[in-house]
């Protein structure tokens, strides 16, 4: 199956299909359930400019209402079921407690005399749990979204257990992401994967912002550390130090985020329960999610006692490090891509931003063990609450609405889903307007880099600060 945005020419263009015509509405109001329409898109050159993402392709704004995107769906998609979400439940706690079983029933000096057969079965061991503790995490997701069963106390109830148990804080979680759904691709509101600025970039690599364009020399080692660190680490780290999400808690109405930024211990976390990440009335909830946690701790401890930690290490720790590089390799990968864009707080609104979302494909591992959590997030950020057996059907009746704007890559399948891992952290760098952006373009963002793929970095002039002024390099324009 061809991908909806593939390159026109290797690593510069990709395509979207469109079923909708030129000529459609554009959408104006913000709010999930009002999204009146504006003027023709025709008149959208005037209104934007020229928008052009990181492919080269001409970028339109989504021209169609979240009224559309509901009366589209089957009524039948929306039908949830306990019985049947407890079914995937029990199936994947059943496939981990299999393969420890017959792991430690034959993996062992006893069966296989090889020390490196063995240590190769085991580290076969630990990917395949960490891919069934994937799906297990998914369908916490889904309670966390309500779209497990029709029942909230069953759902909580579910999701809160099975979370735990991977170590994630449940409430705090289910809150967070509920957050990042009301301003999916919100430079200022978003809590997953906010992308840099161009100004945030220039400091990280300690250049000033008018020399970005200027770099062209690629550093694949440095690439490869970064990703590897971020992909087994990345998760914990956002937990404790909301890294990748937004910081601007200041604004937070209850101004329980005056003076907070995020951080490790004393900064913003998923565990405080004076979080600005949270209201005050959610405090008994963050407080259940880290008891859940210092539950699973106390016995992953005991089971270190008895079994020792060597053992804990591949049964347990391994594999949820390969949990952790999942949920951020499919997190990372639903929300960046060289084809989507990003908006400014003027700019945005709910359907624009649930666009700003991208589908791939990754075979077996993720349809089957992984509930096509991959393979339908665009339908996910439209509408939550569809249980996942559903996806696929409420994906195919929605794509006439979106046409051009719905974005997929499934290119390569499995491997073109890991290829995309390598592709969007090199392509995809910070964010920036387009070079012929007007008006409410300006507040459109796309992804661009130093090295020298893709659609070009604005050139920026040099500003000469003013005297005793250390902050040179300072940007007001672009060069003519």
């Amino acid at each position: 199956m061809a991908s909806t945005v593939i390159p026109a020419r290797t690593g510069l263009k990709r395509t979207i299909t469109s079923t909708t015509a030129e000529s459609s509405p554009s959408t104006a109001a913000g709010s999930p359930s009002d999204t009146p329409r504006q003027s023709p898109s025709t008149t959208s050159l005037l209104c934007f400019g020229k928008l052009i993402d990181t492919y080269g392709n001409k970028f339109e704004v989504p021209d169609y209402t979240i009224n559309d995107i509901r009366n589209a769906i089957p009524k039948h998609c929306f039908e949830r079921s306990g019985l049947r979400g407890l079914s995937y439940v029990a199936r994947d706690i059943a496939s981990l407690a299999t393969t420890f079983y017959l792991f430690n029933k034959f993996v062992t000096p006893e069966c296989i005399s090889s020390t490196p057969v063995r240590a190769a079965l085991w580290a076969i061991y630990t990917i395949v749990q960490g891919l069934f503790g994937t799906g297990l995490w998914v369908l916490a997701h889904e309670c966390g979204h309500q779209s497990f069963s029709p029942s909230k106390v069953f759902n909580d109830t579910t999701g809160w257990i099975c979370h735990s148990a991977l170590l994630v804080p449940y409430f705090s979680w289910k809150i967070s992401p509920g957050k990042h759904h009301k301003a999916t691709g919100h430079m200022e509101r978003d809590m997953v994967f906010v992308p840099k600025t161009r100004e945030d970039y220039a400091t990280r690599i300690g250049r000033f912002v008018h020399e970005l364009h200027e770099l062209t020399e690629e550093t694949p080692i440095a690439t490869i550390i970064h990703s590897i660190g971020q992909h087994l680490l990345g998760w914990p780290i956002y937990l404790f130090s909301n890294r990748t999400g937004h910081n601007n808690h200041e604004r937070q109405h209850e101004g329980r985020g005056k003076g907070k930024v995020n951080g490790w211990f004393t900064g913003v976390n998923h565990f405080n329960l004076s979080s600005p990440l949270y209201e005050a009335k959610d405090a008994k909830l963050i407080l259940l999610s880290d008891v859940g946690l210092a539950i699973t701790i106390s016995v992953l401890v005991m089971l270190s006692k008895a079994y020792g930690f060597s053992n804990m290490l591949v049964w347990y720790f391994l594999p949820y490090l390969w949990v952790n590089h999942s949920l951020v390799a499919i997190t990372y990968l639903q929300h960046t891509d060289p084809a989507l864009p990003h908006y400014s707080a003027g700019s945005w609104n709910y359907v624009r931003g649930a666009a700003a979302t991208i589908d791939r494909e990754f075979g077996f591992v993720g349809r089957t063990l992984l509930h096509g959590i991959i393979e339908t997030h665009v339908l996910h950020h439209y509408v939550s609450t569809i249980p996942f057996y559903h996806a696929d059907e409420a994906t195919e009746a929605i794509k006439p609405v979106m046409g051009k704007h719905y974005r997929a890559n499934v290119e390569g399948g499995s491997l073109g889903f890991l290829k995309s891992l390598w592709t969007s952290i090199r392509w995809c760098q910070w964010v920036e307007p387009s070079e012929g952006a007007v008006g409410e373009g300006k507040g459109i963002l796309f992804f661009r880099n130093k090295n020298g793929f893709g659609t070009a970095p604005l050139k920026l002039k040099e500003v000469k600060p003013a005297l005793g002024n250390a902050k040179m390099g300072m940007v007001v324009g672009a060069e003519n």
